[in-house]
Order: structure tokens, then C-alpha cells, then sequence
């Protein structure tokens, strides 16, 4: 008889975040406790002590007043315990004056990382690859990027792109490429002969009936 594999579901945008309990530098954590009415960005990096993944924390730290300024909080995740965590995080505080000033996960045991589909075995089968959940407040996952363990990520898009997340859910508008806050949106198109008629007769910023802008 042929061996059975096991296949996990790997979450996806419009999924509830997985649930789970993990210890952390800010403590043990639950994360359908974390964050309550708050965004969060849950990101993974292969391993501490490597140069690649010291560029990406540091710049999520440098940049967390942004994240606090839209409502979101951050965590970390790698496969290391949390002793290596803490090494690592005073190491980069006294080499470069950089604090990474929010939990970051010790998966040791890979749970967390398996429930969210970080391990990919293509890429590796005992670290992380750069996975980052982008989770509303309601905990369901909005927005999923994967990078591989050689390529850092590009913490503007990151930021950009949680920024367009919640503008378009408040103004309900959906976003051109490239939008960036002050530019204007996309009007949702038409779905009806007499939705597009009113399209026709409006003032907004037309293409066509069916590409629409305005200012929000």
C-alpha cells in the first residue's frame, strides 16, 4: 500500500488566521488574544544570526512608528529558541543600536510555522522562508507575500500595500497599480445598465464606463 502524506491547508487570503499559543520575547502568547481591535503584520525569517534576516528586522523596527501609526502591530517568527532570540536581539541592539521592539516567535517545533505554511520544502525543509501575513483586526488574513531565503523583502510595498488595505476597506474603493496615499482610486464598476448610464452622466475621472478614478 502506497505511503499516505498528510497535506496541511495552507491559509489564504480570505482565511481566519490560524490560532495558536507560542512563546516569544514579549512572553507567551495567544494569538487570538494579541492585538485586540488592531491590525497585525506576521512575518517569518529563516534563522537569527544570518545577514540577510538582521537587514529585514532592522528595518521593520526602524520603521515600527509607521506600523503604530496605522494601527498594526508586529510579530516575528523563526525556527530558533528563545534563548538564540534574545542573544540576537541584544547582539544587533549593541552592534547597531537597532531594538527589535516587538515579540518575536520561538517556533522551535515549527507549529506555527507549519499551520501558516512557512515551512516549503522546495526551499528548505528547517527554515522558514520570508512569508508575511497581513491579519485585520477581525483576524482574516488579507494579504499573503512569500519571498525566498536569498531575497530580502521590500519594506515600502509592505507598508504600501497595508495602507492600501485599509483605505480601500474605508472608503470601499479598490486601488490602481502603484497607488500610493493622496493618489486617486478606483471607483468599483458598474453592474447594471442603469449604474452604468449614471457612470456615463457622472463627473468623475473616465476612461470608460468601466475605469473610473476619483479623489478620496
Amino acid at each position: 500500500m502506497e505511503d499516505q502524506v498528510q497535506v496541511t491547508k495552507m491559509p489564504v487570503i480570505g482565511d481566519l488566521a490560524p490560532d495558536f499559543t507560542a512563546v516569544t520575547t514579549k512572553g507567551t502568547i495567544k494569538f487570538s488574544d494579541f492585538a485586540k481591535d488592531k491590525w497585525v503584520v506576521l512575518f517569518s525569517h529563516p534563522a537569527d544570526f544570518t545577514p540577510v534576516c538582521t537587514t529585514e528586522m532592522t528595518g521593520f523596527a526602524l520603521r515600527k512608528g509607521e506600523f503604530d501609526a496605522l494601527n498594526t502591530e508586529l510579530m516575528g517568527l523563526s525556527i530558533d529558541s528563545i534563548h538564540a532570540h534574545l542573544a540576537w536581539v541584544q547582539n544587533v541592539r549593541e552592534k547597531t543600536g537597532v531594538y527589535f521592539d516587538f515579540p518575536i516567535i520561538a517556533d522551535i517545533d515549527m507549529s506555527v510555522s507549519k499551520l501558516y505554511g512557512m515551512l516549503q520544502p522546495g526551499e528548505s525543509e528547517t527554515a522558514a522562508v520570508r512569508a508575511v501575513f497581513f491579519i485585520d483586526p477581525k483576524k482574516k488574513i488579507r494579504l499573503v507575500m512569500y519571498y525566498p531565503l536569498n531575497v530580502g523583502r521590500n519594506m515600502d510595498e509592505i507598508l504600501r500595500a497595508l495602507d492600501a488595505l485599509q483605505v480601500a476597506d474605508e472608503k470601499k474603493v479598490a486601488l490602481p497599480l502603484n497607488w500610493v496615499r493622496g493618489e486617486k482610486a478606483i471607483v468599483p464598476p458598474p453592474k447594471t445598465l442603469d449604474e452604468m448610464n449614471e457612470r456615463i452622466a457622472s463627473k468623475y475621472e473616465m476612461v470608460d464606463f468601466y475605469l473610473a478614478r476619483k479623489d478620496i
